[in-house]
């Protein structure tokens, strides 16, 4: 019988030991931070960088007019050492993402990277009097504009994760100069 009872006393003490673990864990998750809300992207104001790059890239630089003010700007750049290349992300009211991407590079390569590995589509949208090609199947939508403004070489791609209409609102938006 005294083995038995040894037995007990491993398996009660086997008991004790997990409810401690089990107890210590949920004292532990109860100071961490729970917040499972998208976090809070901060607006960053364009205008500056707008203003440099216009001045210095060799095409018109394209930027919004007139979107609402739940389309928020979270990230903006030029490149002028690299294709002078211009960058304006949009963070939009459901959610998704939409960016406008100027450069004078090599246009395959730079629609590629832009899209997120889109490719051409045999859709065209007319917005603005200018024809722009629908990319598709990349992890972005895209809406491509070769030539941009008459300016050999230069492309201009909106795109996103985004609907197409969003695409389009943004495209409709840009003005250049």
């Amino acid at each position: 019988m005294a083995g038995r009872n040894g037995k007990q006393k491993t398996a009660r003490n086997m008991i004790y030991s997990l409810g401690v673990t089990v107890l210590a864990g949920l004292v532990m998750w109860a100071f961490v931070p729970h917040d499972d809300k998208e976090p809070d992207l901060q607006r960053v104001d364009y205008r500056v960088e707008l203003l440099t790059a216009r001045r210095a890239a060799p095409y018109p630089v394209a930027a919004p007019v007139g979107l609402p003010e739940e389309w928020k700007a979270t990230s903006v750049r030029y490149q002028g050492t690299e294709s002078d290349t211009w960058h304006l992300g949009f963070h939009i009211p459901d959610g998704q993402y939409v960016q406008v991407e100027q450069s004078t590079g090599k246009v395959s390569a730079f629609i590629e990277e832009a899209s997120q590995g889109a490719t051409a589509t045999d859709v065209t949208e007319e917005i603005d009097g200018r024809s722009w090609t629908r990319y598709t199947g990349g992890r972005y939508k895209a809406l491509v504009l070769k030539d941009t403004e008459g300016v050999k070489g230069a492309t201009t791609v909106v795109a996103g994760t985004g609907s197409f209409g969003q695409l389009t609102k943004m495209a409709a938006a840009l003005k250049m100069s």
